[in-house]
């Protein structure tokens, strides 16, 4: 499948917008010019759109995004139907500058009429409860599931990112399970946003480990699984202090990058999942696991990056081949660091990038 540019995707979004101020004026009003309601609905819908996008009011967002699933769905609605009313006047405005409209006052530039209001207010709650839905089973597998791509098994080409929190275990011993539990929700928070700058997929948690997915052109395409992780362990060092006066314990993490074939399938009855299966999965998996006997923060196999155009800004070290558990035949390993990064150091040091 090809991936679809961010300009493309504006545009596509905003002929959707427009078909479907066409359709409602062909419903409600089929003796106005289309134009009307066309241009109504991109002036309305945009604004929705790029806030959910966090193009507009991204700290905003960000705030209510933290609250629970019925506070967040009230904070939205409202949100949008503001943004919605503002996009309502402007077009308004337009439309009656242009004279498609001839309002008898000029509050009926303003405010909406309340059918219009009704409608879209019901649209309002079907977007924000379908992007919950999204977010909570991540977009990739949404649209995935949404048009079945892998009801019957595929087999394709992706990528693999584990990264895994170091010293879990004693940080837990130290601070307890609640705590412990609170230090990882934190740190795969902030996870999100570079896995989001980088058109990846958060597949799964396992324990204190994240693993992260893209099909393999995606993920080669301008390195984007090598910036991924080294945009978190950047975003880890430039909010040091934060970790350690929140946490008493900055993150120090292990990481693994592989890919090639897998098979990729849709499991389950009573619940679904989009599953991977192959040795590239498992491979992964055994290449963190070598970062802690090797000593190294972060491992990309040799093939994978033999496959890649590494920015000047990372440096890679052929480390040879190594047998990894489960896995007849040894795998060529390299380590890579990011040129400004400091050395792995003890868990509880502060990481002060190197000059």
């Amino acid at each position: 499948m090809r991936e679809i540019s961010p300009t493309e995707n504006w545009l596509l979004i905003t002929l959707g917008m427009a078909l479907s101020g066409v359709l409602y004026s062909l419903a409600v009003f089929p003796e106005e010019p289309l134009i009307i309601g066309a241009i109504f609905a991109v002036s309305m819908g945009l604004p929705m759109i790029a806030f959910e996008r966090r193009v507009l009011l991204r700290s905003l967002y960000r705030r209510i995004e933290k609250l629970p699933t019925v506070a967040f769905i009230a904070a939205a609605l409202i949100i949008y139907e503001i943004l919605m009313s503002a996009g309502y006047a402007v077009a308004a405005t337009f439309l009656s500058w242009l004279g498609f409209l001839k309002p008898r006052a000029a509050i009926d530039l303003l405010i909406m009429p309340f059918d219009v209001f009704l409608y879209a207010l019901a649209v309002c709650a079907l977007i924000v409860f379908i992007l919950r839905v999204r977010d909570l089973l991540g977009r990739d597998i949404f649209t995935s599931m949404l048009i079945s791509r892998y009801r019957a098994p595929v087999k394709e080409e992706r990528i693999f990112l584990f990264i895994d929190l170091a010293d879990s275990t004693s940080y837990a011993e130290k601070h307890g399970d609640l705590r412990a539990q609170q230090f990882l929700k934190a740190l795969f928070a902030a996870f999100a946003e570079p896995v989001r700058r980088y058109n990846g997929a958060i597949d799964d948690y396992v324990g204190d480990a994240a693993i992260v997915t893209w099909p393999l052109k995606r993920g080669v395409k301008h390195a984007r699984c090598i910036r991924c992780v080294f945009d978190i362990l950047d975003d880890i060092q430039a909010n040091a202090e934060a970790w350690q006066k929140k946490f008493g314990q900055v993150p120090r993490l292990r990481a693994a990058i592989h890919g090639g074939p897998i098979i990729t399938a849709e499991i389950g009855i009573d619940r679904h999942k989009i599953a991977y299966f192959g040795d590239t999965v498992n491979t992964t998996s055994r290449l963190e696991a070598l970062c802690k006997s090797l000593n190294q923060q972060v491992l990309i196999s040799t093939d994978l990056a033999q496959r890649i155009k590494v920015p000047d800004a990372f440096s890679l070290q052929d480390l040879g081949t190594h047998a990894v558990k489960g896995r007849g035949q040894t795998v060529g390993v390299m380590s890579l660091a990011g040129r400004k990064l400091a050395p792995v150091i003890a868990p509880f040091e502060l990481r002060i990038p190197a000059e």
